[in-house]
């Protein structure tokens, strides 16, 4: 089919969904979907159409839930090209992707705009603007509250927001660190434990994500309780920040020193851990022996006993 006649298609597609009928809209929207999901020439072609993503924009605020998330969904189809992140976001959405989060139609709204930010960030030129609109706070805010159905979302979204210092440090300021580490040490939580520790990670490579860690109670001691887990890549951002820890702070490495089981926690992983677990434990068993011959050569009885 020819480029001047998918146009067409699209535009006679946008126009019922813009009908008074909800039949005919929510078919037409499933329409153009499905059209976009497959083909990012179709993308294009949409966005490129005069008034579409406003109408869009305008749909995705429908008080229907199935028109809502059939809107966002095509709009965020539109977000995986590339040449679209800029455009697609301006403040207006990006307020509206933050009220949806705040207060969501359905669970499926929720992880589509939480989806679509995510998108939207992968541009790094976005990523200030999320910041400014308040959407890192605002994640942080709906993270640490009672589990949603779009955690998983939510944080993937957080995840990458924070690679910018900016929003790193606006992180930290709402909170992020307990709420995270509140996230990994639960014991229903263990499905988000790796991405919130991907985040710790993130935060730490600045002072102030990196400050807020060493200033947690027991930080060291729930690190190792990640590493006694069964997941591996909880245990490969535990192992990061353990070392990012043991680095800068020589109280965090005193408490690592304090735990007995420290030394046979880091020795298994070394041996049945993945590839980066390995690479991790390995440092830091190095770590800790080297930490443990200063404690003699200083004329003190080592804390680590072997």
């Amino acid at each position: 089919m020819s480029a001047v006649r998918v146009r067409e298609t699209l535009l006679e597609y946008l126009f019922e969904a813009q009908s008074d009928s909800h039949e005919v809209q929510q078919k037409s929207l499933q329409t153009l979907a499905s059209i976009t999901k497959v083909s990012p020439q179709n993308r294009t072609l949409l966005a490129q159409t005069n008034g579409a993503i406003s109408a869009l924009l305008t749909l995705s605020k429908s008080s229907s839930p199935i028109i809502q998330t059939l809107s966002l969904s095509i709009l965020f189809n539109l977000s995986l090209n590339p040449d679209l992140k800029q455009s697609l976001a301006d403040m207006e959405t990006i307020n509206h992707l933050n009220s949806i989060i705040l207060s969501p139609s359905s669970p499926e709204s929720s992880k589509l705009a939480s989806s679509l930010v995510c998108s939207l960030a992968m541009l790094d030129k976005n990523k200030a603007k999320f910041g400014v609109a308040g959407t890192v706070r605002l994640l942080v805010n709906t993270v640490s509250g009672p589990r949603s159905p779009a955690a998983h979302h939510l944080l993937s979204s957080l995840a990458e927001l924070v690679q910018f210092h900016g929003n790193c440090t606006l992180a930290v300021r709402a909170g992020a660190v307990p709420v995270l580490i509140q996230l990994v040490t639960s014991t229903d939580g263990e499905d988000l434990a790796g991405t919130s520790l991907a985040i710790l990670g993130l935060l730490a490579r600045f002072d102030e994500g990196l400050n807020a860690l060493k200033k947690t109670d027991q930080v060291v001691s729930s690190m190792v309780d990640v590493l006694k887990g069964r997941c591996m890549l909880s245990k490969e951002g535990a192992a990061e920040i353990l070392l990012l820890l043991l680095d800068e702070s020589e109280d965090c490495l005193r408490d690592a020193l304090r735990l007995p089981e420290f030394f046979t926690v880091l020795a298994d992983i070394s041996v049945r851990g993945s590839a980066r677990a390995r690479e991790k434990a390995g440092q830091l068993l190095k770590k800790m022996m080297e930490a443990n011959l200063d404690s003699y050569s200083d004329g003190h009885s080592s804390i680590f006993e072997w």
